[in-house]
């Protein structure tokens, strides 16, 4: 099994526990709080994630073939949504990436607890990032 399914799998199980939309959104919010901020001198024009609806910045670099990622959003929700995205997502080989459908994502309920303008900084931030591990995976093959 692709290991970002399983840590979605893992998710969807916790998830179960919350009981409704609200106590979804605080457990998003809850993990916000633990992740690690950029430095200012990272948040800038080049980094900030476009399509969102608070700001977010992403920068990431790849190793032999592996996504390393680290983000940051300005806004509560925006903080909770990139931490769990970075659990699933950040020290990932770029195959593993690629072959994962971000769809699933949804099976999580995302649609019902983000805005439509949220779920557009959504795609946007998964359209970088599938973006990088295109480009990271034929780096590490070429």
């Amino acid at each position: 099994m692709n290991p970002i399914e399983a840590k979605l799998n893992a998710y969807k199980e916790d998830f179960k526990w919350l009981g409704d939309d609200n106590e979804k959104v605080e457990f998003i919010i809850e993990m916000g709080k633990k992740n690690t901020p950029l430095p200012p001198e990272l948040k800038n024009d080049d980094t900030l994630i476009k399509g969102c609806s608070s700001k977010a910045w992403i920068v990431m670099e790849c190793n032999d073939g592996v996504v390393h990622i680290r983000a940051e959003g300005e806004s509560a929700l925006a903080k909770g949504m990139i931490a769990l995205l970075l659990d699933l997502y950040n020290d990932q080989k770029a195959e593993d990436i690629l072959a994962f459908d971000p769809k699933k994502l949804y099976e999580l309920g995302l649609d019902s607890l983000l805005s439509p303008v949220r779920q557009q900084g959504l795609e946007a931030f998964l359209g970088y990032l599938y973006g990088f591990a295109q480009k990271c995976k034929e780096q590490s093959n070429g």
